[in-house]
């Protein structure tokens, strides 16, 4: 069986997405299916080789597509708009002179007019937006969503409950359940060695939290460090202007993919503090660092909504309510004085995992493509 996956973005990238498609294709790939990842051609200041920046094995294909780069342009919407019109004119042309067995597409607008060439078409999905109308899956023979929240969704916007399946995010054990001591993970990342260390891993956008726990800083003793890695260089430098003058808040901006496992290794807690207050957090995300934190056996302390219970529990992290510094700062607290229960549900959340992996993930979706009559 040979899969094209088409993924309008520019890779390598900094963003969650880049990391979540590459292990996907990875994983197919491992299960005996030739992958061919086709993305656009653009600028890219990465310049780091892919495979070592995704820390994984060359095991599939990369096709980059030649396109108008609009994103130059920096007016979002605009340049968004022109760029994906470039690159599924590209994508088009490209499809009618391959061969191939089906079409795995994670972009609502490339659907319709993909499902055209061939039949086989199946859509990831990650959010809805505000548009949506359930013949924009039309031409889509099956519809994976990463959480039950966003199929409920998609349910209630007409779409079959028997053309979607659920399947959350994953994790790579080998790179996450490392061998490794807090003390050399934190020499290794350059943390003292005399703190305790709050981290969060991710990104800045509002509704994934970070300025929550920011303010919960706030609250807690000097002799805990927060330490905050991941976002784009303008969400860091506005992060930073915020709440750098904090003297407990360290922000470390972005890092390479394949440095990850480390900083997690390194602290004592790690933290999902999501908002509720959008849907994509609430009930439609199935965050990749939530699996990587459970793998890294170490405590979670993590917002207590709909989209992160399908995952987390009382068993195996401390939930709180979000979008309150305070009930943050105090879950967090706990961790850090119940020794005992912290190893508990760490290692709770380490057994957990196990059904999480990347290999696992794209097994579950072949059988669920096999079932639609490929």
């Amino acid at each position: 069986m040979k899969l094209i996956y088409i993924a309008n973005i520019r890779i390598p990238t900094e963003k969650a997405h880049g990391v979540q498609i590459m292990k996907m294709c990875e994983a197919f790939s491992n299960q005996g299916v030739e992958v061919k990842l086709v993305v656009p051609k653009r600028d890219n200041k990465i310049k780091m080789n892919i495979w070592e920046y995704y820390n994984q094995k060359p095991n599939f294909e990369i096709e980059y597509l030649r396109i108008t780069d609009f994103m130059k342009l920096e007016i979002p919407r605009i340049s968004f708009f022109l760029q994906s019109r470039s690159f599924l004119k590209s994508v088009l042309s490209y499809l009618k002179k391959e061969e191939f067995d089906l079409i795995y597409c994670r972009d609502l607008l490339f659907i319709k007019h993909l499902g055209k060439l061939n039949n086989n078409l199946f859509c990831e999905l990650h959010s809805l937006p505000k548009s949506f109308n359930k013949n924009d899956l039309s031409k889509a023979k099956g519809v994976i969503t990463i959480t039950q929240g966003l199929k409920n969704d998609l349910i209630k916007k007409g779409v079959s409950k028997d053309r979607i399946m659920v399947v959350p995010d994953g994790v790579d054990l080998n790179k996450f359940d490392i061998n490794i001591s807090k003390k050399e993970a934190r020499e290794k990342v350059k943390l003292p060695l005399d703190k305790k260390i709050v981290l969060y891993v991710g990104h800045l956008y509002k509704w994934k939290g970070a300025h929550i726990l920011a303010e919960a800083a706030k609250m807690m003793n000097n002799d805990i460090k927060v330490v905050f890695v991941g976002g784009t260089d303008k969400d860091m430098l506005e992060f930073k202007k915020k709440y750098g003058s904090i003297e407990n808040i360290e922000i470390k901006g972005h890092i390479s993919y394949s440095s990850i496992p480390f900083w997690m290794k390194s602290a004592d807690v790690l933290v999902l503090p999501n908002s509720a207050k959008k849907d994509i957090s609430e009930k439609w995300t199935s965050p990749m660092k939530m699996f990587e934190y459970m793998a890294s056996k170490r405590p979670i302390v993590a917002s207590d909504i709909p989209s992160i219970r399908e995952i987390l529990n009382k068993n195996n992290a401390v939930l709180v309510e979000p979008d309150n510094p305070k009930t943050l700062a105090e879950g967090i607290n706990s961790i850090l004085k119940k020794l005992n229960f912290s190893a508990k549900i760490s290692m709770q959340a380490w057994k957990n995992i196990s059904q999480y992996t990347w290999d696992k993930r794209a097994e579950s979706i072949l059988r669920f493509i096999k079932k639609q009559d490929l």
